[in-house]
């Protein structure tokens, strides 16, 4: 591929910023579209092309992709809480599927060889009960935003039997790192560390019945996430790929490892699970290992971003 252009929708945004940095770092030649309803334009470097568009907005994504002239769309730009989508089925399928239509149509319109798209390993499995899910296993997408994100990866296939747009799709583990913003609902990496640096409770939802420890998750550090982005935007990865560890811990235990990162002594509250959250989501990382090599390690990752975390509550 010459002269290699990619376009990173969300790139304003906690894995879109560390994809875009990772890309530039690799020699491409790389732009932002953000809405910055919850990206920063702090967050770009300095000199990159940045468009303020929202995906919803079919003609300024148009406007954007014919302006820039992209080879590879990273196609980031997500409406990400589960819980949000249980309570907005409709805005989360305006966001993820429209706003994912008006990408990949304007992708189409203007030469784009390629579209790497974020996708939902965390979700789209619904409940792993035991083991890890791999790339084979029968999606059960138990939330709308697990439905919409399932939804655009058949786009994505259509797309490419139509007009020969060829396409990635990482499925990602719980994403966590640098930048990720603890004000919402999605990220318990970075509420957690919020919340400990200043001095609050954590809560922990969980069946006191049966006296878990929280939901069981497969933790990824966006390091990870953002050079799987950029080895499927040269071509170099299989068509469809969990992006996870496929090691499993509890958000107690996360607690934890993150007040240990931190040096603080957590203090931990219970409350009922929320809606839509599933119970256990751990996904096989065989193919990641084979074709990426090794993904950090959770304590490692932690200690990466308990030093960013400090960082900030010192500023």
């Amino acid at each position: 591929m010459t002269h290699e252009r990619m376009l990173i929708t969300g790139g304003a945004g906690f894995i879109g910023s560390h994809v875009l940095e990772t890309a530039l770092a690799e020699g491409w030649t790389v732009a932002s579209l953000d809405d910055l309803s919850t990206g920063s334009r702090a967050n770009l470097p300095a000199g990159v092309p940045f468009y303020e568009v929202d995906i919803r907005d079919g003609p300024a994504v148009q406007a954007a992709v014919a302006d820039f002239r992209p080879t590879v769309i990273s196609h980031q730009a997500a409406q990400a809480s589960v819980s949000l989508s249980v309570r907005e089925p409709v805005l989360d399928a305006e966001v993820n599927i429209i706003g994912g239509l008006n990408v990949l149509m304007a992708a189409q319109a203007n030469g784009v060889e390629r579209m790497v798209f974020a996708s939902t390993g965390g979700a789209i499995y619904g409940e792993v009960p035991e083991g890890a899910a791999d790339e084979h296993t029968v999606e059960w997408p138990y939330s709308p935003y697990a439905t919409s994100k399932l939804s655009f990866e058949k786009y994505l296939e259509t797309f490419r039997q139509q007009h020969g747009l060829e396409f990635v799709v990482l499925r990602y583990a719980n994403v966590y790192g640098p930048r990720q913003n603890p004000h919402g609902e999605a990220g318990v990496v970075a509420i957690f560390a919020e919340r400990l640096l200043s001095g609050q409770a954590l809560q922990i939802n969980a069946r006191l019945e049966t006296g878990d420890e929280g939901c069981l998750r497969d933790y990824v550090y966006v390091g990870d996430v953002a050079r799987a982005n950029v080895a499927a935007a040269r071509g170099t990865l299989p068509r469809l790929l969990n992006v996870g560890t496929a090691t499993e811990t509890s958000t107690e235990r996360l607690a934890h490892l993150l007040a240990d990162a931190l040096d603080v002594n957590p203090t931990l509250t219970v409350a009922p699970p929320r809606s839509g959250d599933l119970r256990r989501s751990v996904l096989d990382a065989a193919l990641f290992r084979q074709v990426l090599g090794e993904p950090l390690s959770l304590a490692e990752g932690l200690q990466r971003t308990a030093q960013w975390a400090r960082h900030q509550s010192a500023r």
